[in-house]
């Protein structure tokens, strides 16, 4: 009596190599892109960072001028951020009034902007 040998046919090996095939050739063009949605992601992050930096630090002043430091400018915000803007960064300057919130621009890399608050205080 002869044994039945089992295992895969080459049809089904070739199939299963085509199927990967066509997988990875949809899946890497989503992996190529994802620095500049980090680099995106990033600029948003440090924006935010701007944002609730300068809404304490304008609490705090208001409270005791001593306190803080004092935003004449939308650059004057990245003083107010504790170490200081990261590097790489930059900040759209623009004229800020006492007690008025303004709408700044940060520039990150890769060429990403975001948008946030500063508030005046002398």
């Amino acid at each position: 009596m002869k044994k039945a040998e089992s295992g895969f046919t080459l049809v089904e090996l070739v199939i299963v190599i085509l199927i990967l095939g066509i997988l990875a050739a949809v899946a890497i063009p989503k992996f190529i892109n994802l620095s500049s949605d980090a680099n995106t992601a990033a600029t948003k992050g440090v924006a935010g960072a701007l944002s609730s930096a300068n809404a304490i630090n304008y609490a705090a002043r208001s409270v005791n001028a001593a306190n803080g430091v004092a935003i004449a400018n939308c650059t004057d915000t990245a003083n107010a951020l504790q170490g200081g803007l990261p590097t790489g960064y930059t900040i759209t300057s623009a004229a800020v009034a006492v007690n008025v919130t303004a709408s700044c621009t940060l520039n990150g890399p890769g060429s990403t902007t975001a948008t946030f608050n500063a508030t005046g205080i002398s």
